[in-house]
């Protein structure tokens, strides 16, 4: 997986989060689904965030022994 297609799951994923927050607000929806889901959506997050850092990382120690 390349940083763009983590930057889009991460861009994806927020739509996702702006929509469950709405239902949980406005009180349109399954609670306990719409408070899985977040928790769910946070964990994807954390992990597309924890890919890119690596892939960074990854390409400076590329740079450093190119260098």
């Amino acid at each position: 997986m390349n940083v763009s297609a983590n930057i889009s799951s991460i861009q994806t994923n927020q739509s996702f989060l702006n929509t469950t927050a709405k239902n949980i607000k406005d009180q349109s929806g399954d609670l306990a689904k719409d408070m899985t889901n977040l928790i769910v959506s946070e964990k994807v997050n954390a992990v597309n965030v924890e890919a890119i850092k690596t892939q960074d990382d990854m390409l400076g120690s590329l740079l450093d022994i190119k260098a």
